[in-house]
């Protein structure tokens, strides 16, 4: 009993600790907002009213005022001229946000709506922050209000952490500024929380000068702070032996928390959504209580990069090919390990829509004298485009799949695909990065194959030469081996001279691949040779904590190099850094990749450095998985970026739509989720794989059939 009078005793001082009558600050806004809650936390007091001129009447003079719009978006904050008057005699210091008016200030404009614009500092006057340093601030309408000398402004520009070229040939607006007495936001900064502004540690940063400014007297420093949303585990935090089978069933579970399945009672919602251009996809995430899908209908790709007030995230609403393989592997890879039965039904509903009734297997690739025979469309708004790399993950992911269930549901497929990519490969084993259909069908694959075609980019190519090595090892076909060898060594022999997509490392996660099966098929010292020095390299960027920093290519080698000017950000694909020194993980282009075929290097080398940095990446994937228990939706997600310095998911957005904050239930989530069981089972792609397709009598007869049909000229 005393115990119970005591937590009574203790609740009661908590409380008039936080809500102390006549505390020098005094709010107006719900219990509810955010900026209220981070006060609690951190024990500082407050006196908190329902209205405007309830606060100005009780405070005392030369007291702060917070004045928090949580009538936002529908209302802007006003002030009453006998408001007004009170504040200006009693000398107070107040915040305000998002104002209907201001003495001696026109607020009168319309509002605008934040789409790539950032917040940039524009002042040395934040203790930990720097002018041109960037923000996030995410979905929010604010007033263009016309203020010199602002603490921070709102602009287009280019760069990771810093407004890389300035901000003056950038339209800025006033975010927040002072005039008087008042500090002013032009918009609601007190849903930092629900809103998910970032970084996290700068807008620690803001709210400690905004209380500051207002309340000098107190110098208020926020150690503590709450989200809606971090990471699974601190940097250094031990991790629980559970932590590997919890991560990969939070991960497997998120492809249905994630509501992307389509189930028949929205799928005429998916098809007005689903435009023919294959770009205007971008429209919110279905209604939290319709159904979902059981992958009869396909799953969507993921979710944009791009962050609504409340904190939820748009969904891409088109079905791509290689999205829906990944996750049928993934999920019939769960199911082992985590004896989910279920997974597996899904898994083949994904693979019978994707080869047997979507349009990906088109009437076009139904000849086999057709050209694009065997190739897979890259999505169903765009199933006569056919990307190399896509092809590879879509064949490796049904492989995988297959094996997993021991079933020779897919095998045409898998034959057919590998083939018909083969064949249209050059002479030394380079295709390019894509074809159109129409284009194939102006020639013939005999004419394709001829090419003297050579594009030294592994991004693209490399891992359809670990297709044609693997089919090398079943069926014993030779020129798949030849092909391989032959691009390879060109390869190998123009490094480090290789094209570029977003970052270099990309190409070396890449490339490891086939490499590494080289290794499996020809264990020589040129090719252990050619396996380290790629894998040495990509090594050298591994952090302590197991994150692979993302660095630029060699200048003029690029596809998608770095942002050049204000005006470029959000226009194209790009980097998610503009410098090599910007410490961030891509987790679409590059670990993902890199966990998956280090862990194949490992297996064929037993080297024990690959086995080592292994551990190390799945370490980190495990501590940087999404935790959040208010979106349900992106709870055990992995997102395209994390700061490693920061533990923060932040990174520039200009890559818009697959920013840092985008998912992909193919590239990302899928190969994570494999790799991880891998390394958990210590297990390999190659020998699971090897298990149910080597000296597999019916598979080699199959094979042989094809190479007939489809190689004899």
């Amino acid at each position: 009993m005393m115990k119970k009078y005591l937590l009574i005793l203790l609740s009661i001082l908590y409380s008039s600790v936080v809500f102390s009558q006549g505390a020098q600050l005094s709010i107006v806004g719900s219990k509810d907002n955010d900026v209220i809650k981070i006060l609690k936390e951190n024990q500082i007091s407050f006196d908190l009213f329902e209205s405007i001129k309830e606060a100005v009447k009780k405070a005392k003079p030369n007291n702060a005022l917070l004045l928090f719009a949580d009538s936002y978006p529908r209302e802007r904050l006003e002030l009453t001229d006998q408001s007004v008057k009170a504040i200006q005699k009693k000398n107070l210091r107040v915040y305000i946000e998002f104002p209907e008016n201001i003495p001696g200030l026109s607020t009168n404009a319309s509002t605008k709506v934040i789409k790539l614009e950032r917040g940039i500092i524009n002042t040395r006057k934040i203790d930990g922050l720097d002018s041109l340093d960037l923000l996030g601030v995410n979905d929010h309408q604010f007033i263009p209000i016309k203020a010199n000398d602002a603490f921070i402004v709102l602009g287009k520009v280019a760069g990771y952490d810093k407004a890389d070229y300035g901000i003056d040939d950038v339209e800025v607006y006033p975010l927040l500024f002072k005039h008087n007495n008042f500090l002013i936001a032009t918009t609601k900064l007190s849903d930092v929380i629900t809103s998910r502004f970032g970084p996290e540690a700068s807008w620690i940063k803001i709210w400690e000068f905004i209380f500051n400014e207002i309340d000098p007297k107190q110098s208020i420093t926020l150690t503590k702070w709450i989200t809606d949303l971090h990471p699974s585990y601190l940097r250094d935090e031990k991790l629980p032996n559970s932590s590997s089978k919890q991560s990969i069933n939070k991960g497997a579970e998120w492809f249905y928390n994630a509501r992307l399945f389509i189930h028949p009672n929205w799928q005429d919602t998916f098809k007005n959504r689903t435009s023919n251009n294959g770009i205007d996809v971008v429209y919110p995430a279905i209604d939290e209580n319709a159904p979902i899908g059981d992958g009869s209908l396909g799953i969507l790709e993921g979710h944009s990069s791009f962050i609504n007030s409340d904190g939820s995230q748009p969904v891409r609403w088109w079905l791509r090919a290689d999205c829906q393989a990944e996750v049928a592997f993934a999920l019939t890879s769960s199911s082992s390990i985590l004896n989910k039965k279920d997974y597996n039904q899904t898994a083949i509903n994904l693979l019978q829509n994707l080869y047997k009734k979507s349009n990906l297997r088109s009437d076009e690739r139904s000849d086999p004298k057709s050209p694009s025979f065997g190739l897979i469309g890259w999505a169903t708004t765009d199933p006569d485009a056919y990307y190399g790399d896509d092809n590879a993950r879509v064949l490796l992911s049904t492989i995988g799949a297959s094996a997993n269930l021991n079933t020779d549901e897919w095998d045409k497929y898998i034959l057919e695909g590998i083939l018909g990519n083969f064949r249209t490969a050059g002479i030394n084993g380079f295709r390019g990065p894509w074809f159109r259909d129409a284009a194939m069908q102006k020639t013939d694959w005999q004419t394709l194959g001829s090419r003297e075609i050579i594009n030294i980019h592994p991004h693209y190519e490399s891992w359809l030469w670990a297709c044609y090595l693997w089919l090398y090892d079943k069926t014993g076909y030779k020129p798949l081996l030849k092909k391989a060898k032959e691009a390879i060594t060109i390869t190998m022999e123009k490094y480090p001279n290789w094209k570029w997509t977003n970052g270099i490392q990309q190409e070396y996660a890449r490339m490891i691949l086939p490499l590494a099966w080289l290794v499996r098929i020809e264990d020589t010292q040129e090719h252990r040779g050619w396996l380290d020095t790629v894998a040495n390299k990509l090594l050298e960027d591994l952090q302590k904590n197991g994150a692979i920093s993302e660095k630029l290519g060699k200048d003029g080698l690029g596809r998608y190099g770095r942002i050049a000017s204000n005006a470029e950000y959000g226009l194209k694909e790009a980097p998610l850094i503009s410098d090599n020194r910007d410490p961030v993980a891509d987790l679409l282009y590059t670990m993902n990749f890199a966990f998956f075929t280090l862990n194949e290097a490992a297996s064929a080398t037993n080297n024990p450095k690959y086995q080592a940095a292994t551990k190390r990446i799945a370490e980190f994937m495990k501590r940087i998985q999404v935790n959040s228990p208010k979106h349900k939706e992106l709870d055990g997600a992995w997102f395209r970026a994390f700061d490693y310095e920061r533990w923060d998911y932040w990174a520039s957005n200009a890559d818009s739509g697959w920013g840092p904050w985008g998912t992909l239930t193919g590239w990302t989530q899928s190969w994570i989720i494999n790799s991880l069981i891998l390394e958990e089972k210590n297990e390999n792609f190659w020998d699971n794989s090897k298990r149910r397709y080597k000296d597999n009598d019916k598979f080699k007869a199959m094979a042989q059939e094809k190479v007939k049909t489809m190689l004899s000229k």
